[in-house]
């Protein structure tokens, strides 16, 4: 927390209090550069994280979603779960630093994509094909050719 007075930012806090209501605390803060004090209200974030669908319907972010989607794509994979773990919490955080407190479904596919590309690249397939709904054969082997094309070119 920054100093309202001098924006440094080490406190300490004298006093925490529950509000009548009990929908907040209220601490009391005291600047350890300048001394001067300050009031804080601490709040439950109660507003959702949104994910925007292709079709324009907003539905609340879910982690066991994105979690879900992953295990089913690295069934039989020699993935580990930690790192499953890893991309699901580096999702929300995307999700979560949004200024709007919404991403698109496009934004967030891409995102695990990107992760499980470097993961596996079966399992990052797999979410591909069903994430990006693939209509036939010949946009299923693009996407393997453009797989093979940029892995020849990292070795």
């Amino acid at each position: 927390m920054k100093c309202p007075f001098c924006g440094f930012a080490q406190d300490k806090v004298v006093d925490s209090r529950e509000s009548k209501e009990g929908d907040s605390i209220r601490r009391r803060r005291e600047c350890e550069k300048c001394g001067k004090r300050f009031t804080t209200y601490e709040r439950i974030d109660e507003i959702p994280y949104m994910v925007v669908k292709k079709d324009g319907r907003r539905e609340k972010f879910d982690r066991q979603k994105v979690l879900s989607g992953l295990l089913h794509a690295c069934e039989k994979r020699p993935v580990p779960t930690g790192k499953l773990g890893k991309i699901v919490d580096e999702t929300e955080a995307y999700v979560v630093d949004s200024p709007d407190r919404e991403r698109t479904t496009n934004e967030i596919g891409e995102l695990i994509m990107d992760r499980l590309r470097d993961l596996d690249t079966v399992a990052y397939i797999r979410f591909a094909s069903v994430y990006r709904d693939f209509k036939d054969v010949r946009e299923f082997k693009a996407e393997l050719e453009e797989l093979l094309g940029s892995k020849k070119k990292t070795t």
